[in-house]
């Protein structure tokens, strides 16, 4: 499994759209910055340069080299030079991914209302391990406690399924043909074949699936029915149940097509939730962003690059399209 697991991490660098630099100086990059920032005015286009063009790994390098050469603080000298959604959007490219999703989780429930939709796309993507340490830093940064704040921001029968994805236990075994045959047929008398949706099988069903099995799944019902296990959740329930499981289904089965969709809702309509752009545009363009952009061109018709070009300006504008390789 080594060898697939590192034939994953050659076809991820190929879908990525910011790659580690090849001849990589950190010196020269905390200087650069250092210029972009010293005396009147900043030079935001030498920012934007330097960030994109190295990864998040090594910006955490470049930030430590800006210390000792400076005795300053990089994030410090960012916060006080920038503003508005640049600044947000360079400081979340500024973060390891593990701070990045704790710092979301924190943002989305913290408040008047909650982002739902964050919470679910975020501890519905992450595997064991990360939900593991996603639980202890948020921990540690907040002196909170992951799962109690959950409780309290969410209800009912979506607040049960963000309570089992935060165990960080779900199965990560290979696919199972057999059970995915039998949950299929499970699924299906539990949703189309029903007056009403029994929706405690679905839970059960998919929180017992390792992503391997839901892809199998996925699979085996489309043979079974005229459509697929996303549209009959779709068809079948609505509001944050519907987000829940079509994010446990989504990211398993077909994550460009999910990240595709959220980036579209964050843009879509009057205003835009920068939020979730800046999160997906930073966490996604390490991983698999060209396989996202590809996804989106043909849902939508327009590029990514297009619908960024439209909703957002200036050097926010410049820094995401910088971040997704355009």
């Amino acid at each position: 499994s080594s060898k697939s697991c590192l034939a994953k991490e050659e076809e991820e660098d190929k879908m990525a759209t910011v790659h580690p630099a090849a001849n990589f100086n950190p010196e020269a990059v905390a200087q650069t910055l250092r210029d972009a920032m010293k005396g009147f005015g900043t030079n935001e286009k030498k920012i934007i340069q330097a960030l994109s063009s190295i990864d998040t790994a090594q910006r955490q390098e470049v930030a430590t080299k800006f210390k000792v050469m400076f005795g300053k603080d990089l994030i410090e000298d960012l916060k006080s030079e920038l503003g508005g959604n640049f600044e947000d959007a360079v400081l979340a490219a500024m973060q390891t991914p593990l701070e990045l999703d704790v710092h979301s989780l924190r943002k989305a429930m913290k408040g008047a209302g909650t982002d739902e939709e964050t919470l679910i796309e975020i501890l519905a993507s992450r595997t064991n391990a990360e939900i593991q340490a996603i639980r202890a830093l948020y921990e540690k940064e907040f002196k909170r406690d992951l799962e109690k704040d959950l409780k309290s921001e969410t209800s009912g029968k979506f607040e049960r399924i963000l309570i089992s994805l935060v165990q960080g236990a779900r199965p990560e075994n290979p696919a199972d043909p057999a059970k995915a045959k039998e949950d299929a047929q499970a699924l299906y008398k539990a949703g189309e074949d029903k007056w009403g949706t029994d929706e405690g099988e679905f839970h059960r069903v998919l929180m017992t699936s390792s992503r391997d099995q839901l892809r199998a799944l996925s699979q085996e019902y489309e043979q079974i029915s005229k459509y697929s296990l996303q549209r009959v959740i779709e068809k079948e329930m609505s509001g944050n149940l519907e987000a829940a499981f079509l994010a446990i289904v989504g990211t398993a089965v077909d994550p460009a097509s999910y990240y595709a969709i959220r980036l579209y809702k964050s843009m879509k309509g009057a205003g835009t939730d920068d939020a979730t752009l800046i999160r997906l545009v930073v966490s996604r363009s390490e991983r698999d962003m060209e396989h996202i952009k590809t996804a989106f061109r043909e849902k939508y018709g327009k590029t990514l690059a297009k619908m960024i070009s439209d909703d957002c300006g200036g050097d926010y504008k410049k820094f995401l399209l910088a971040l997704i390789g355009e």
